[in-house]
């Protein structure tokens, strides 16, 4: 073969000729590449047993490193999971206290309106009532010495003093005890109302004297109240817990007490008749067409005073 040399040598001792041959290959032209050479070939440092081997390594590695972030991540999604869960289980209580609540309020909501149907059944009972008792009271008693009036829900029977009492007296007259037994007949049908006498006078002073036994108007207009409350628990039958008297002596006019006719009108007795529940709070206030006519007359418009 070309490059390759034969040599011979002789063994003068034993007669024979020995033949050698050596190699002699060039010297390689690309030395930087020779090792990639040898290592393809067969018995070279990548093997199809090593490159297999290789590859099952990094596969393996990719392996561990999916499975440790697939592991981190269950771990992530069961930690959510279970946060989700106790967020619902609060969240469940919680609707459960309030629909309970709600229940509740609800009940409560009922009952209240069933409250309020029922008094607004009693209030439009005792407003047929009221409106019964003034048709009756206009029928039997009204007149012009006798005026009947409502407002705010109470009822007022006004009585001049000319039927009720003679001048500075606190003794009912025979015409006083008519009216009055009227009165104690029509509120006998109604048995829940509550039953207010007031005295009034006008603003002319009671003569002193040793002969009189009232010191001022609001000792004869409580007199005069008294009066009639006795007549009407004790000769009408009116329940004696449901009446009550009070004397606003000439505080309380409705008229001018500058003129005869309008201190007339203020020497009055009122009977309010109102529910039992504005009974408590009943206050009678003077009327404003009254308002700054209280005052005392000149001595020369005094009538004759009380005797």
């Amino acid at each position: 073969m070309p490059g390759i040399f034969h040599y011979g040598i002789t063994d003068t001792q034993g007669g024979r000729k020995c033949n050698m041959s050596e190699s002699n290959q060039p010297e390689s032209k690309q030395p930087f590449t020779d090792h990639v050479t040898r290592a393809q070939q067969p018995g070279g440092l990548f093997t199809p047993a090593r490159i297999v081997a290789g590859i099952m390594t990094v596969l393996a590695v990719v392996f561990l490193f999916l499975w440790s972030a697939a592991t981190i991540r269950q771990q992530d999604q069961q930690q959510q999971l279970a946060d989700l869960r106790t967020k619902l289980a609060d969240s469940s209580a919680s609707l459960a206290t309030a629909l309970a609540q709600n229940q509740t309020n609800q009940d409560e909501i009922g009952t209240l309106q069933g409250e309020v149907a029922e008094l607004q059944k009693q209030k439009e009972a005792a407003e047929q009532m009221s409106n019964g008792l003034e048709k009756e009271m206009r029928t039997d008693l009204e007149s012009k010495d006798v005026t009947i009036s409502k407002l705010q829900g109470k009822l007022t029977v006004n009585i001049l003093d000319r039927v009720m009492f003679d001048s500075g007296e606190a003794v009912l007259k025979p015409a006083g005890q008519t009216v009055m037994q009227k009165v104690a007949d029509l509120l006998a049908k109604h048995p829940e109302l509550k039953i207010h006498v007031i005295g009034h006078t006008d603003n002319v002073p009671i003569r002193p004297g040793a002969h009189n036994r009232f010191a001022s108007n609001w000792e004869l207009s409580t007199a005069r109240a008294l009066a009639a409350v006795h007549f009407l628990t004790e000769q009408g039958g009116v329940d004696p817990h449901r009446v009550g008297a009070v004397g606003y002596g000439e505080y309380r006019p409705i008229a001018d007490n500058a003129t005869a006719e309008g201190r007339a009108k203020n020497r009055r007795i009122a009977i309010t008749i109102l529910p039992d529940e504005l009974a408590a709070a009943d206050t009678v206030t003077a009327p404003t067409t009254a308002t700054g006519t209280n005052a005392v007359p000149a001595p020369s418009q005094l009538p004759d005073q009380h005797p």
